[in-house]
């Protein structure tokens, strides 16, 4: 039954979860409400270790929002797909290619999904932490103070955690990763609309977004019953990732040498996840697909540098791209990668299916 003081929102039902067998990834849970003792920390610390040195995707529960907190986040991230006319989220949209951050609204068509097809198939609106540093369309006025509070949730109730039990795990105190990453940071909530075509599934040989890793430090995904994301496993194969009610997955890393923040700061011992979106299965083909997302960004001025006081780091060797004084700021960084994701033309790489930019000297590799 709605709340009588939140504004009416029109209800979203997801597509019922697939039926089908598919290869899925065997993934960690991690019980956040653990977190909250210095004993649930020790346990914890060593399972999303080892976790995010394997698959790199985690699943979060217990995490303090109820399934009905979570399905009206739900109902509220379908608004701006349902109730924005076409001619307004014009109105909202940023050229990230030029400015070098995310905001507003990114039509269909926007990123590159191969060397010669613009994917036509996701739409997206994103928001940022602080909800009053961008205008939003009419629509989702309303609901800003919900998204406020759900911002802050998954920094406070879901974010600080995950960085403090990563420090842990580097034998380091648990605020290290806190300080580079705070509230007011470059935080972003994103939601996605997507929908399939059949003559942009051909186009797009099924894959709706290809292989790449985020350019932040962590990743939050809301778990949602159409399936379509994949990671690719240590041993070279991609496998679906499972649904669970009112669960979130936790993106960090994998044994791949592919650099972002969190690689930069922990010297290569946790790398990013290759991960990818691919046309839902069979028996969800025709069914929408609506994502929620929260990207967490270090800090614009904190530095991308090793944290080389870490004792398992000092013990196993550091992975250093830069040295202490040319490591780039973390504004740099996610101004330079988000200026280039899918908008220029990459060049084919080394390795089988791969594609290549340079960002501030360092190779970025694409799955494609």
């Amino acid at each position: 039954m709605p709340n009588a003081s939140l504004p009416e929102c029109p209800c979203y039902t997801p597509a019922p979860p697939t039926q089908l067998d598919l290869d899925f990834a065997d993934l960690a849970t991690i019980d956040l409400s653990k977190a909250c003792t210095p004993e649930g920390c020790a346990e914890l610390a060593p399972q999303l270790r080892d976790a995010l040195r394997t698959n790199g995707f985690v699943y979060a529960i217990n995490h303090g929002y109820t399934q009905a907190q979570r399905d009206r986040v739900f109902d509220i991230a379908n608004v701006p797909f349902t109730a924005v006319p076409p001619e307004q989220t014009k109105m909202y949209t940023t050229d990230s290619e030029k400015v070098g951050h995310y905001a507003g609204f990114k039509q269909r068509g926007y990123w590159a999904s191969d060397f010669h097809f613009h994917s036509t198939i996701a739409e997206a609106i994103l928001v940022h932490c602080d909800v009053t540093k961008h205008l939003h369309p009419q629509a989702l006025r309303s609901f800003l103070p919900e998204l406020d509070r759900f911002a802050r949730h998954n920094y406070f109730n879901i974010l600080r955690p995950i960085l403090r039990l990563i420090a842990l795990s580097l034998e380091l105190p648990e605020e290290t990763l806190v300080e580079k990453h705070t509230f007011d940071g470059q935080s972003e909530t994103l939601s996605t609309y997507a929908r399939t075509e059949e003559e942009e599934e051909e186009k797009s040989k099924n894959v709706w977004i290809k292989g790449h890793t985020d350019i932040g430090s962590v990743t939050i995904i809301w778990s949602q019953p159409v399936g379509g994301l994949q990671i690719l496993s240590p041993d070279g194969e991609w496998r679906w990732v499972r649904h669970i009610d009112n669960s979130v997955f936790h993106v960090t890393s994998t044994g791949h040498p592919y650099w972002d923040m969190i690689n930069f700061l922990t010297g290569g011992f946790y790398k990013p996840t290759i991960h990818r979106v691919v046309q839902p299965p069979h028996d969800q083909r025709a069914c929408d697909r609506l994502g929620v997302f929260c990207f967490a960004m270090a800090d614009d001025d904190a530095r991308l540098s090793a944290l080389a006081q870490s004792p398992v780091l000092q013990r196993l060797g550091i992975e250093r791209q830069w040295s202490e004084l040319e490591a780039p700021l973390a504004g740099t960084w996610r101004k330079e990668r988000t200026m280039s994701y899918g908008r220029i033309a990459l060049k084919r790489g080394l390795e089988k299916n791969t594609e290549e930019e340079v960002v501030q000297g360092i190779v970025v590799k694409h799955y494609n």
